[in-house]
């Protein structure tokens, strides 16, 4: 009888780790929706983020579908593992300081080694895709974009704000302002619209008008329909 409690026991000691992580990739699986909207696990399917498909060992900024890195992260050399994805997701502009993820970071130690337990599995090659995680998940976006209060004077605009012009590359629009800076925009987070009122920008000026809540997404104003076309670029 000693022997079957031992046996008994030794089973229960030997599939408790493989319980513990398996608890620790099902919480991860739900912090992951707070990552769905910028990130895929589809390989090469791309977003606000790159895909996170078959990440484990890859380096960063190497993806070669995912033209939006910035050149800090592209020179970083980082190879992403257990180590180098704790230190990235708790705080990933110490981490790479110039990076482009409009991401805050997660100071809770469990939370990180859950996702990260989560993406080590759902991101291998071959893994089944995770319908239960990138199933569509309504009201996600809905209140992130607009708000009250009165729109700004698109006539009188600051330098970051005055477009010159804009090109467009498979999936990406760069955008560049009257400051010399460019910005890269995934083609679905770039808003062209047009405002011909008081308001609205002057003839041939467009202007460049942060939108949501997470510095990804923007909209750009055009006095009239037909400056659209002249204004944006096709140029790789």
């Amino acid at each position: 009888m000693h022997r079957f409690y031992l046996t008994g026991l030794a089973v229960i000691l030997a599939s408790s780790p493989v319980l513990a992580q398996q608890d620790a990739v099902t919480r991860g699986q739900r912090d992951f929706r707070g990552c769905m909207p910028c990130h895929s696990l589809e390989p090469d399917r791309n977003m606000t983020g790159p895909s996170l498909a078959q990440l484990w060992d890859r380096k960063a900024g190497s993806l070669e579908s995912f033209e939006r890195y910035s050149d800090a992260l592209k020179s970083s050399g980082i190879i992403w593992n257990e180590r180098s994805l704790d230190a990235w997701l708790m705080n990933p502009e110490r981490m790479v300081p110039g990076n482009e993820m409009p991401f805050n970071g997660i100071k809770d130690d469990r939370a990180r080694a859950d996702l990260i337990a989560f993406l080590k599995q759902a991101t291998k090659p071959g893994a089944q895709p995770q319908s239960a995680v990138e199933g569509r998940m309504g009201g996600m976006t809905g209140g992130m974009m607009g708000g009250g209060g009165r729109d700004p004077d698109l006539k009188s605009l600051e330098e970051s704000m005055q477009v010159e012009a804009i090109t467009y590359c498979h999936d990406t629009y760069r955008v560049i302002t009257a400051d010399g800076k460019t910005r890269a925009f995934w083609e679905r987070n770039l808003r062209l619209k047009t405002d011909s009122g008081k308001d609205g920008p002057q003839s041939g000026a467009p202007a460049l008008v942060p939108a949501g809540m997470m510095g990804d997404r923007a909209d750009v104003i055009f006095a009239a329909p037909e400056e659209i076309s002249k204004t944006i670029e096709r140029r790789c």
